[in-house]
């Protein structure tokens, strides 16, 4: 049995705050289940590695007997979320939301026990509340501390518009707290002012204060920016095994450990032994291998792991292409096809003129071979199938057929 500076000691390593640690304390040694709560809201369809951050944090609550409440923020997903941002976020339609929050439901217990997770939705409340409810909810808030925001307080100075709806999300959120008697919040760093409004409303209901913990923001492939989908930096986790793998082993060594902190299901003590094996001298491929292994196995299982790894060292180490690379048939009006046209019409590129950019940076290559002319090319007819690659990842089986000739009739 773990004692209570134990189960503090995991619940907060890798959070960027625990506000307060002394009332998460007292809590704990209450001795009864938590209700920890975290939010998201369905804008996007598909969870990543980002996002997971704090689902797996939400798994380590789980472990020592909490009840984790997954809330789907369907009423507030159709205000639509301002933080950290420049300008109005368009709010989304409930259609939009709907087919969103469903693939939720479907990712979430790849990590999180079903047994002791309760999935709600914030319009189960909110769709109950009145006009004159929800004036009295904005009464018990101020435009001065909603302008203690930092995005608010920016967008002001610089004369950017704030529709008034945008001031509802925080105090929505907040709400959802106190619907939910939650006694602790999770979210990320770009969320405290929310959750802090979250433990201002509780006040404000005779209820206890939430315990409010932030995780850092996860950053993407580019080691830069934060992990998102429109910056196509991300690791979706539904996406294939091998491309998740791919992904992984992709990004630089010093960001490895950022991963292994934030991602891995390990104990502490186990990365700092293997970050004590690289200054020794392994590999840190070998020890990155090790990781993408971990993540691949949580979404797709173990057999999946082992085969993308597999796959990984065949086509890194030794040169050959996937063997389930997808295949794709063109037609081509004459006896050939301009590589940039196949780029872009497989699939590979978005455009001919990102096709052409690909070409001349040296990243493409067709059986093999490295293509540098930007106006290369590929033969159409009989039996010509070509394996065209884009950098390390992306290939493609592409058969170029002529045009069928049309019959002449006599």
């Amino acid at each position: 049995m773990a004692t209570i500076s134990e189960v503090m000691a995991r619940l907060c390593s890798g959070a960027e705050e625990v506000l307060l640690e002394s009332e998460l304390r007292q809590r704990l040694k209450a001795k009864r289940p938590l209700r920890v709560k975290a939010g998201f809201d369905p804008t996007a369809p598909d969870l990543h590695l980002g996002h997971t951050v704090l689902i797996n944090k939400l798994r380590q609550f789980q472990d020592y007997g909490h009840l984790v409440i997954f809330l789907i923020g369907d009423f507030t997903g159709m205000i639509g979320d301002p933080s950290g941002r420049s300008s109005i976020r368009p709010a989304l339609t409930r259609e939009e939301v709907e087919v969103n929050a469903e693939t939720y439901r479907e990712q979430i217990f790849k990590i999180l026990d079903p047994d002791r997770t309760r999935i709600e939705f914030n319009s189960r409340w909110m769709d109950k509340m009145g006009a004159s409810d929800l004036i009295r909810l904005a009464a018990k808030h101020t435009v001065a501390r909603m302008l203690e925001r930092d995005d608010f307080y920016q967008r002001y100075s610089n004369n950017q518009p704030i529709a008034i709806h945008e001031f509802l999300y925080p105090l929505v959120q907040g709400y959802d707290s106190v619907a939910l008697k939650a006694d602790v919040e999770l979210g990320g760093t770009d969320q405290k002012f929310n959750l802090l409004v979250g433990r201002q409303m509780q006040e404000a209901f005779d209820q206890p204060p939430q315990v409010v913990l932030t995780m850092p923001i996860l950053e993407g492939l580019d080691g830069v920016q934060k992990m998102s989908k429109s910056l196509n930096n991300y690791i979706g986790i539904a996406e294939p095994p091998d491309q998740i793998f791919g992904k992984l082993m992709s990004i630089s060594d010093d960001l490895m450990w950022r991963y292994w902190e934030l991602l891995s299901f390990r104990p502490p003590a186990e990365i700092k032994r293997l970050k004590k094996k690289v200054r020794e001298g392994a590999n840190p491929r070998d020890i990155k291998m090790e990781l993408a292994v971990e993540i691949v196995s949580r979404f797709h299982g173990a057999t999946a792991a082992k085969m993308a790894r597999e796959e990984f060292i065949n086509r890194f180490r030794h040169g050959a292409p996937p063997a389930d690379m997808e295949e794709t048939e063109l037609l081509s009006a004459g006896p050939s096809l301009a590589l940039a046209h196949v780029l872009k019409q497989s699939g590979l590129t978005s455009s001919t003129s990102e096709a052409r950019r690909m070409i001349r940076q040296g990243a493409v290559r067709v059986d093999s071979q490295r293509v540098e002319d930007i106006d290369r090319e590929l033969s159409a007819g009989p039996g010509c199938v070509y394996t065209v690659q884009i950098g390390k990842r992306k290939y493609r089986r592409v058969r170029i057929k002529p045009f069928p000739r049309k019959k002449v009739q006599s």
